[in-house]
């Protein structure tokens, strides 16, 4: 199910080599401590440690480039939006905040295989088992949502750029149709891909 759920690069760099639970209780360490993270200087000095884990992993600077490229206008956006409401230094945090974390979970999906991070989320959720759910089926779903969030977030920005191109940028419902559309035939072709291996249920 790789191919369905990520878009690993093989290597064989520590980042790779690390077990998925401890990349994922990095990752979640990591957001906390980028929430906590209160000033731009901080959250550059961050950025940089941010750089060199990419560095160390070794994935490409266009692998990472891929990460958060589909953030790049939400992230003007929300600038925007931050500084006209807040100020200068909360829009710079807030958006440095968000395209950190993005880039963060960028780089565990690229280091780890689809198939490590659902079992490791399994292992997580195995007291589920008590209540009556599937651990097998819920690391499956918090693993397409993780990986759902750049797909979209792409789509967002083929669509925007679609805009730009017929001169409806402005348009709201030229936005949100083929989004929406988008989006669904999204699901509709991963629903079929997770029917045909079998979980059809």
């Amino acid at each position: 199910m790789n191919g369905l759920l990520g878009a690993y690069v093989p290597g064989s760099s520590p980042l790779h080599r690390l077990p998925a639970g401890v990349k994922l209780a990095g990752l979640a360490g990591a957001c906390t401590v980028l929430v906590l993270l209160g000033s731009p200087p901080a959250l550059g000095v961050a950025a940089v440690v941010v750089a060199g884990l990419y560095a160390l992993s070794r994935v490409g600077p266009a692998a990472a480039w891929a990460q958060v490229k589909p953030v790049r206008w939400f992230a003007v956006a929300l600038f925007g939006m931050q500084w006209v409401f807040v100020d200068l230094q909360g829009a710079l945090s807030t958006v440095l905040r968000v395209v950190l974390a993005v880039a963060l979970a960028g780089l565990v999906t690229l280091t780890t295989r689809a198939s490590a991070m659902m079992a490791a989320l399994e292992r997580c959720l195995s007291p589920a088992r008590f209540v009556g759910l599937d651990p097998f089926r819920l690391s499956l779903l918090l693993s397409l949502t993780i990986r759902s969030v750049p797909v979209v977030a792409e789509l967002a920005t083929r669509v925007r750029e679609a805009q730009r191109a017929r001169g409806v940028e402005r348009s709201v419902r030229a936005f949100a149709v083929p989004l929406v559309v988008g989006s669904l035939r999204h699901a509709d072709a991963l629903g079929e891909a997770l029917s045909a291996r079998g979980l059809d249920d």
